[in-house]
């Protein structure tokens, strides 16, 4: 038999990959994500009539394949695993590249993976309507909204086709416009389309469907009784049948009563296919608009949704496999492997994590590495008491640590409760990067308040020169006019001379017959100084004092909260070293 090819689509964030297969299917699944931005992996299969109905007279051939199945891969850097799964997969690719904004880092990531597996692929120039003066036309095909466009369009459009051609040759890869390319086996085609307007749709499903069909017969043809290799999706509840999963079959074929392995927190697992459900052609596996239909059996490569006993645990982004007595300890280990390099638990503080999918998790793993932050327990399924009750642990720790991240899970009453109760926050997202982003935001809240208390207790540097005219008691305690020269002070600090003598401690501030908790650089204040010293004697106008930094505020200063001082203060600091010598410091 000849499957249907695996149509994987990649590229940058908000380049419209989601949006061009919604110009295929006719659907609305982007607008409908979170943040208008794929999370997870999607299936949705475009059947051959479909394509015929689309490309019309531009189909030159007669298909023999089925139909495409197209997987829609996340395009934030975040989900390099979860792209490359994809990749991994598929027979021919998709890279989405808006042609307005050109090579982004994830379009270079997505050549990277597709040069890794050496899967052919066609470049969709994304957002020709966005070119300055592009007319809008009534068609899927580009070459007839192409000719409707008016002369300075068509170069405008050309300029920046070449930046992509000239871009993609520097990589090494030989490109052209789909209509000017002179051999398929060595250059890539580049198709402008709009998934605004369907225009270029045509030209792209004929360039897919023809090309696989062209020079992946071989690779196509396959051999229905070999056992089904898959992929979960997602787990779900269905309505009459309770819990189901979402499966991408990519190898070998399924049916009803075939036992298969596949992934779940307590380790893998094992259950017997009551029923095999297909999505209708053109839904999204995600995000369906019409009810499944019942099979008995399917076959590479295709979407489907299996009930079984014992999916309640069941973990997305889990390998699928259907098991016989020859292969099922092959298949057992293969997913012990790939779930032990996700699933984290460690004895040192780090932050909680909880997500709905493998992919979610893989994700948020990686932008917590390259943010250095790290993770004690990694794992899917709901917020309970005993993940606040571990980030609670890890805050005694380390601060930054004491938090829980959660990914489109729910959170228990009680979880709530004790979160409230030890003063864990519980931070929620359904878009991986802004739930980064909101954890960082509480990082420097928690770094701002750590300093603010660091400070109350700390002596900071601090410079200032009696002002002239300015003696309003000469003995103790002594009040005299100053201005702050660099740094600060506060009540409560010692003072010392330009010859590291001590002078005495400032017992209070005023400006203007109001009391100050501090000084800063540039004011110009009254201070008393509990002080044997006598203005006049021992103390003149333009003398220029310094607190008197202990040595282990220094050290602190200099290494903990190095980053938080000035130039100015880091230049104060020194100087009051060479002043003080071991006095002080």
């Amino acid at each position: 038999m000849i499957r249907q090819p695996i149509v994987c689509v990649m590229g940058h964030v908000d380049h419209g990959k989601t949006s061009l297969l919604d110009a295929v299917r006719k659907t609305t699944v982007a607008k409908r994500e979170a943040g208008a931005i794929t999370q997870h992996i999607g299936a949705s299969e475009v059947p051959t009539e479909v394509v015929k109905k689309i490309c019309g007279a531009l189909l030159k051939v007669e298909l023999k394949i089925p139909g495409l199945l197209f997987i829609d891969t996340p395009g934030h850097e975040a989900f390099t695993n979860l792209r490359r799964r994809g990749g991994s997969v598929a027979d021919i690719a998709v890279l989405v590249i808006d042609i307005t904004q050109g090579f982004q880092p994830q379009t270079l990531e997505a050549l990277n993976i597709l040069r890794d597996y050496k899967t052919p692929f066609v470049v969709a120039a994304n957002k020709i309507d966005l070119i300055p003066g592009w007319n809008p036309q009534k068609t899927n095909c580009f070459t007839k909204s192409l000719n409707e466009q008016l002369p300075n369009v068509q170069i405008a459009l050309d300029e920046k086709i070449y930046e992509l051609i000239g871009r993609l040759s520097q990589l090494g890869f030989q490109c052209e416009r789909f209509d000017r390319i002179t051999d398929f086996t060595k250059q890539v085609a580049i198709i402008p389309v709009s998934a605004k307007t369907g225009e270029g749709v045509a030209e792209l499903l004929m360039f897919i469907a023809g090309l696989s069909q062209k020079f992946l017969e071989k690779q196509l043809s396959i051999e229905v009784e070999g056992p089904c290799k898959g992929a979960v999706l997602e787990v779900k509840d269905e309505k009459g049948l309770g819990k189901t999963i979402d499966v991408i079959v990519y190898d070998g074929s399924l049916r009803k009563n075939d036992v298969i392995v596949f992934g779940t927190i307590n380790g893998v697992a094992e259950t017997k296919v009551r029923a095999l459900l297909k999505p209708k052609p053109l839904d999204e596996m995600r995000d369906p608009k019409e009810k499944f239909d019942y099979v008995d059996e399917v076959y590479a490569a295709s979407g489907v949704k299996i009930y079984a006993p014992g999916l309640e645990n069941a973990l997305a982004g889990s390998s699928l496999f259907a098991v016989t007595e020859k292969n099922r300890a092959s298949c057992i280990a293969e997913i012990e492997k790939e779930m032990s390099g996700i699933l984290v638990e460690s004895s040192g503080p780090g932050v909680i994590v909880k997500a709905d999918t493998l992919g979610s998790v893989e994700a948020i793993e990686k932008l917590l590495a390259d943010a250095g932050v790290p993770i004690k327990k990694a794992s899917i399924g709901p917020i309970v008491k005993k993940d606040v009750i571990d980030a609670y642990n890890a805050k005694v720790q380390n601060r930054y640590c004491g938090v829980v991240l959660a990914f489109n899970v729910d959170i228990s009453e009680e979880a709530q409760a004790e979160a409230a109760k030890h003063h864990v926050p519980i931070i929620e997202s359904d878009v991986v990067y802004t739930m980064i982003e909101n954890y960082q935001k509480w990082v420097e809240m928690e770094k701002e308040a750590e300093r603010g208390e660091a400070y109350s207790n700390m002596v900071l540097p601090g410079k200032l020169r009696v002002l002239p005219g300015c003696c309003f008691r000469a003995k103790n305690p002594m009040i005299i006019g100053v201005e702050i020269l660099a740094g600060r002070i506060k009540p409560g600090y010692k003072l010392m001379n330009d010859k590291g003598e001590e002078i005495g401690e400032i017992k209070s501030i005023q400006r203007e017959k109001e009391s100050l908790q501090e000084a800063k650089q540039g004011e110009q204040i009254a201070i008393a100084i509990d002080t044997q010293l006598t203005f006049g004697r021992q103390v003149s106008e333009g003398d220029v004092f310094y607190t008197c930094v202990p040595k282990e505020h220094y050290k602190l200063l200099t290494t903990k909260y190095k980053e938080h001082l000035s130039e100015g203060e880091h230049a104060l600091l020194v100087e009051i070293r060479k002043i003080a010598g071991d006095v002080f410091l």
